[in-house]
């Protein structure tokens, strides 16, 4: 969506202030350790864009509380797995020898939105390992989130999702819907009956930039929509608009019981 776009859908500005207040009357507070995932576009135009967003929402949960952000880099990783878009098959090679390693600092993240791509860069925040599938964190359980996330298995036991369930955190939908609800790939873990699947991503180990392998699960993104759906109907998800975008709030934790749940009896079937 063009920004002339956003600026026709916007009836009344939206501003850092205006962003905090909505997010009170959605249910987010001081202290709180919240997930967010979001979609700048939706909130329609806002005075100061993503930074004024970001602001906003460490205006609500302060230092007592903690925002982490998914800062993924899908682009680091193996090119035989790539197909939006593919590349050709003699590329390969070439790319896995070439691509600079992962470097939290400096690599950017992809179709992640602006929010999260600007959160990254926000002082204090710390940004997890994984070369393809990082959290950044800001607040005073971000060192707990974004440290030791583990190569193999990337959002399962030892990542930011599990860390972010053991500190029964929160879930925030900024404008996007479930399909962008990363906690549920914790569930596809933790359900039995998950696919082994192989990756590969440059990283610096030693001082040195090298290509490295490991092992993960495939995962299946499609399914939580409704995984969502039916999480709604069974526990208590807080609706509002936040800006123009419809958003929910929730406990990751019961967000994640549910899907195991729903994908143990899927799986089954």
């Amino acid at each position: 969506m063009s920004e002339a776009e956003v600026i026709n859908k916007t009836l009344q500005l939206n501003t850092r202030q205006s962003i905090a207040e909505d997010l009170y009357k959605l249910g987010v507070d001081r202290g709180a350790t919240v997930l967010v995932h979001s979609s700048l576009s939706a909130l329609g135009w806002v005075c100061g864009g993503p930074v004024a967003v970001i602001q906003a929402l460490m205006d609500v949960v302060t230092g007592e509380g903690t925002i982490m952000m998914p800062t993924h880099s899908g682009d680091y990783s193996d090119p035989g797995n790539w197909g939006n878009p593919p590349v050709p098959e003699e590329w390969w090679p070439v790319i896995k020898e070439t691509m600079p390693a992962y470097e939290p600092e400096i690599t950017p993240t992809r179709g992640m939105g602006k929010i999260p791509e600007t959160f990254r860069n926000f002082p204090g925040v710390i940004r997890s390992s994984h070369p393809l599938l990082s959290f950044a964190a800001w607040g005073k359980n971000a060192k707990q989130l974004a440290s030791n996330h583990s190569l193999n298995n990337a959002l399962g036991e030892n990542s930011p999702l599990a860390r972010l369930y053991d500190l029964d955190g929160w879930v925030l939908l900024l404008g996007v819907g479930y399909d962008s609800n990363t906690s549920f790939h914790l569930a596809e873990y933790r359900a039995p009956g998950s696919k082994p699947f192989r990756g590969g991503a440059p990283v610096i180990e030693n001082g040195q930039r090298v290509w490295k392998s490991y092992n993960d699960i495939e995962f299946d993104t499609d399914v939580f929509p409704q995984i969502g759906s039916g999480f709604e109907k069974q526990r208590s998800v807080r609706k509002g608009k936040v800006g123009l975008a419809p958003s929910r709030y929730f406990k990751q934790r019961e967000a994640v019981d549910f899907a195991v749940e729903w994908l143990t009896k899927m799986r089954k079937a």
